[in-house]
Parts: structure tokens; C-alpha cells; sequence
């Protein structure tokens, strides 16, 4: 399994869907099993939910960036 094509994946859907954000906030495991459709074991899905949470504040930090940019 690619873990990150997996972790684009659930990206990407979780950004688009409020109420899968939402699930992610609440139970990531949960959110990540329901994106990708399968029960996998704890340490791959700990894994792929590491790698969301990580993108997922890297494309917040960017976005920030851009905005204070828009400012100078």
C-alpha cells in the first residue's frame, strides 16, 4: 500500500467535506477508515493519520503565508 497516495487521498476528500472534517477532528482512525473504505491495521492507519494531520497543517501554514503576502 502507498501510504502517500493513501494520505493525499484522505486529504483531499477530508478538506471538501465538512462533516468528514469534522468526523477527523473527532476520530481521525474513523474518518481515515470511511475515506479509504477499508479496516486496516493500527499502525498503518496511525500512520496515514499522522501524515493528514501533518499535511493538513502544512496547507493551513501555507495558505496564512499567502494571505500575509497579499498584505506587503
Amino acid at each position: 500500500m502507498d501510504i502517500k497516495a493513501q494520505i493525499t487521498a484522505v486529504v483531499e476528500k477530508v478538506t471538501k467535506d465538512e462533516a468528514l472534517k469534522e468526523l477527523f477532528k473527532k476520530d481521525p482512525v474513523k474518518a481515515v477508515e470511511k475515506v479509504l473504505g477499508v479496516d486496516l491495521p493500527d499502525d498503518l492507519v496511525e500512520k496515514v493519520v499522522a501524515g493528514v494531520k501533518g499535511k493538513m497543517t502544512a496547507d493551513n501554514l501555507s495558505g496564512a503565508v499567502d494571505q500575509l503576502k497579499k498584505l506587503f
